[in-house]
């Protein structure tokens, strides 16, 4: 009979729509709780890293501790850091301006240019 077909054809509609509402249930679930362990390891990154502090090292150890766990732990490449102490020179080290010479010391002020073109 036609009624049974469509009942059950309903039925296996209904089942089908209450499965994937449960997927979506379980998978949001699953994400909130990800989101959360994540909030609560940032708040406490963030304590023990002394957050608002400055420090002679752009990146405490700990922070770069957790950002190589991180890399590693998704199958990410971990660049190698080079010491901060090497990596940027102070501004005692950096090396002075060469004075300019030659033409780029033309003097382009407008009464020297408006008295050229007379």
């Amino acid at each position: 009979m036609p009624s049974e077909e469509f009942e059950s054809a309903a039925s296996a509609f209904r089942r089908a729509g209450e499965d994937a509402v449960t997927h979506a249930r379980r998978v949001t679930g699953n994400a909130k709780a990800r989101s959360r362990r994540h909030h609560s390891e940032n708040v406490e990154l963030l304590k023990r890293s002394g957050r608002g502090t400055k420090s002679g090292d752009p990146t405490p150890g700990t922070l770069r501790a957790a950002a190589e766990r991180f890399r590693r732990a998704r199958g990410l490449a971990v660049p190698v850091v080079p010491d901060p102490a090497d990596s940027v020179p102070s501004r005692s080290q950096s090396s002075a301006r060469a004075p300019r010479t030659g033409d780029e010391d033309e003097d382009f002020s407008q009464m020297r240019i408006m008295g050229r073109d007379r």
